[in-house]
């Protein structure tokens, strides 16, 4: 081999290219396009929100191809997923449709699936699902009644539970005691709570006077038992709680308590937008048969409410 001289230009040589078996390289883009994070996976299926499924990868609950699944891992659609033995049907993000439920929650049940105790749930009265499952978005205590939402779309009751969402929630409250301005006031402005600073961003007189008042008052989060603690901070007593309200969405008139109705595709979508959701694929018609099904149920609902007048 001829050595170079001093000065000499050197002209490298070419990398060969690596020969891409063209089956390698479909495999390739469908991985790309298609792992995601099996925690993400399993809310959009379902099964619970991301944090709850989380705590299920955590705790060695979730399998993936026969391996226990860690946090971390990304899953295709064609990997067979199982949660506590059960296989999970697994759809593409495109495919989903969501399905979300208004329920009004009466006094005396609790936002769990089942109680050791046996209590009423507020899954007892909702509508059976094939294949997928309700999934509440936040809770109310057990004494408290209202608006309560559940989905079918563990990623969008993640996004509607979650801190940042800064979604406001109204409730309508009765309070026993003496109410002042001056108390109004630091409930505005801030309270230090045994969780941190607290506060209502809005409270208006309701009907009543004396020792019974009623008022409505905004929340921007969903801490456990925040309105009650806030006022029991001051020195008063909650003695009937409800929640009216949540972000753009009310209980309707003719929904009565213990009694749902499924939200329609505008709602949903609104909904989705407020929670910072990817609606593409997701806010699909009814089917024939759905939609007969819900307006069957929405003439019962208000067959109900003309009774009552």
């Amino acid at each position: 081999m001829k050595k170079p001289k001093t000065g000499d230009k050197l002209t490298p040589k070419k990398a060969r290219p690596k020969k891409v078996d063209k089956q390698d390289s479909q495999d390739l883009e469908v991985s790309s396009a298609q792992d995601e994070k099996l925690q993400k996976v399993l809310a959009r299926a379902g099964v619970g929100s991301r944090r709850e499924m989380e705590r299920f990868i955590d705790k060695g609950r979730v399998t993936v191809n026969g391996q226990v699944a860690s946090l971390g891992d990304r899953v295709q659609l064609t990997d067979r997923i199982e949660v506590d033995k059960k296989r999970i049907h697994l759809v593409a993000a495109d495919e989903q449709s969501i399905k979300v439920l208004l329920y009004n929650k009466p006094e005396g049940q609790i936002c769990t699936r089942s109680d050791p105790e046996g209590r009423p749930t507020v899954f007892d009265n909702l509508p059976r699902l094939n294949g997928e499952r309700w999934i509440a978005v936040g809770r109310l205590d057990f004494n408290t009644s209202g608006l309560l939402l559940f989905t079918t779309d563990g990623e969008l009751a993640n996004r509607l539970m979650h801190p940042s969402s800064t979604i406001d929630r109204e409730y309508l409250i009765r309070i026993q005691g003496n109410v002042d301005e001056d108390m109004k006031t630091r409930l505005l402005e801030g309270v230090m709570l045994e969780d941190g600073v607290a506060r209502f961003t809005d409270i208006v007189d309701g009907a009543g006077s004396g020792q019974n008042h009623w008022f409505y008052c905004v929340v921007m989060e969903g801490r456990n038992r925040e309105v009650r603690r806030l006022w029991e901070s001051q020195g008063v007593k909650v003695s009937r709680l409800k929640r009216v309200r949540f972000g753009n969405i009310f209980i309707p008139s003719h929904v009565r308590v213990g009694q749902w109705t499924e939200l329609n595709p505008k709602e949903i979508k609104d909904l989705c937008l407020t929670a910072g959701v990817e609606m593409t694929g997701k806010a699909q018609p009814p089917s024939q048969a759905q939609k007969a099904a819900q307006e069957r149920h929405q003439r019962k609902l208000r067959a109900g409410k003309s009774r009552r007048k």
